[in-house]
């Protein structure tokens, strides 16, 4: 006897798969495996291979113990093939077309002045998760086929200014790699942008115009930092408030105290779109060296910088060592709750976090 059809029949349904990113795990681990001595990737950065310095460059981001310790060693046999380049911040709101500026530009310095270009994109991370996009490659799609660029995306992870704290590193070694201009693009969300001045020869400030006014969306320390600023989208309808910006700009930063590198910045119309006004920020930059090399003013920046860099990284190292106590970790864990709860203020807090971590020192050197 045959068994009756059913008007619903029941498909076999597809496996769930497991959360874990398995190819991501088998790539962690082949990347372990892959490491080779530091010497290695020295040479290789020496040679201009492109692998090779993404694979130091990720060493360098890393936090892990093992990978920070040889990032040293790389980063120590790169430094006396450093410092030939030109280092570059462009810095703007969200929206006001750094993506598309940097392209335009950095394939007019590949193309027509056959520099070598290394753009170092810092993407927002989540503060909840840590997670970037990471879409600045897909941003620049013309730039990032270019056989003179080389463009590598890292989260800001929260770091001042947008920076990744990696940043600086990362320049000494495509530096080393033989890249003569490094542009360094910042999230710039409106934070202190200390981080990128102190790393950069030339900061470029980019605004808009006929969104509002202009004035009210300038921050003092951000003008006072730029050493130019440039109206990105002069063109179409807008071509007129633009120019109209630009008075108000130049107006203002001539209201601003002078320089310390007696340098005027100029403020300058620039369109993408039509590739107008990008020779005129390559001449202001060149303008711009010749003018503080001649004074001493732009070695003299150079070696300011590396002082401040030298002191960050001791904050940094000692913050390191602080939280590598399992007793201090416990107390500042205690004491967050307690500060939540209103039983101690955070000043008396600190001082007892410090004093537990003079005991663990003391204690280790015995």
């Amino acid at each position: 006897m045959k068994k009756p059809k059913k008007a619903l029949n029941i498909q076999k349904g597809v496996e769930s798969v497991s959360p874990i990113n398995q190819k991501a795990k088998l790539n962690a681990k082949r990347f372990q495996k892959k490491q080779k001595p530091a010497q290695y990737y020295i040479e290789g950065i020496l040679e201009s291979n492109r692998t090779i310095l993404s694979q130091a460059i990720t060493l360098v981001e890393s936090v892990h113990p093992k990978h920070q310790a040889k990032a040293r060693e790389i980063i120590q046999g790169c430094l006396p093939h450093s410092g030939n380049s030109i280092r570059i911040g462009i810095t703007g709101v969200p929206g006001v077309g750094k993506s598309t500026f940097i392209e335009t530009f950095g394939l007019y310095l590949c193309k027509d002045l056959n520099k070598k270009v290394a753009v170092l994109a810092v993407d927002p991370s989540s503060e909840k998760t840590g997670g970037s996009i990471l879409g600045d490659k897909t941003r620049m799609e013309e730039l990032s086929v270019e056989k003179n660029a080389f463009i590598r995306p890292s989260p800001s992870a929260s770091s001042l200014g947008g920076v990744s704290r990696k940043t600086r590193e990362t320049i000494i070694l495509c530096e080393a790699a033989g890249f003569n201009t490094i542009l360094i693009e910042t999230v710039g969300v409106g934070q202190s942008e200390t981080a990128v001045h102190s790393m950069v020869d030339f900061f470029l400030l980019l605004m808009l115009a006929g969104a509002g006014d202009e004035l009210q969306g300038i921050k003092r320390g951000i003008m006072e930092m730029a050493d130019a600023i440039a109206l990105t989208k002069a063109d179409g309808d807008n071509a007129l408030a633009c120019k109209k910006a630009k008075n108000n700009y130049q107006y203002a930063l001539h209201m601003l105290p002078a320089k310390e590198s007696d340098w005027i910045p100029p403020v300058l119309l620039t369109s993408s779109l039509e590739k107008f006004g990008i020779s005129e920020v390559v001449d202001t930059i060149e303008s711009f060296k010749n003018k503080t090399s001649i004074t001493g003013y732009f070695d003299h920046h150079r070696k300011t910088q590396n002082q401040y860099w030298f002191h960050e990284s001791m904050k940094s190292r000692i913050g390191d060592l602080l939280y590598s106590f399992t007793r201090v970790k416990e107390q500042i864990q205690q004491l967050d709750e307690a500060i939540i709860q209103s039983k101690i203020n955070p000043f008396d807090a600190s001082d007892q976090v410090f004093e537990t971590f003079i005991k663990e020192i003391t204690k280790q050197q015995k």
